[in-house]
């Protein structure tokens, strides 16, 4: 009984300590403030590339929608700079989540991964996909108000 006990308080000790790491370690942003080239959309288990016709103005109008979502900060970059990183934090373990959306030209790309694990079971895409989504209706949404 006594080494059973020993071992649960090992294994809670192990996750908890897990979860700290998780929760607290460092983002460079020499490492995630980038992306690979790609001109098509994609799909992958740990997240998605999404490129997008929207005008020179594309960035600046995702950054609006991407700073302002629950658990969303900026990690590097800004509109400015033609390139944004965020960090989006599961709700309840904290895992981080990066997106790096960059203009180019008349196109924005946004490329969305996984730090920890291999698959986020949709979560980019979902997330992505909804962040586009608000970005093409809130031009709507404006031209109806005039």
């Amino acid at each position: 009984m006594r080494r059973l006990m020993l071992f649960a308080w090992l294994v809670l000790a192990a996750g908890i300590a897990v979860l700290g790491f998780v929760r607290l370690a460092p983002s460079d942003p020499l490492d995630w403030n980038t992306q690979p080239e790609f001109t098509e959309d994609k799909e992958f288990r740990g997240g998605v590339f999404r490129v997008v016709r929207s005008g020179p103005d594309g960035l600046e109008r995702f950054h609006r929608i991407a700073s302002h979502a629950p658990r969303t900060s900026v990690l590097a970059g800004g509109p400015a700079d033609g390139m944004v990183t965020y960090i989006t934090r599961t709700q309840v373990l904290g895992f981080p989540d990066y997106t790096t959306a960059a203009q180019d030209g008349d196109l924005l790309k946004v490329y969305a991964r996984l730090r920890f694990g291999r698959s986020d079971l949709g979560a980019n895409k979902e997330r992505i996909n909804g962040w586009l989504a608000e970005m093409e209706a809130a031009p709507q949404a404006a031209a109806a108000g005039e």
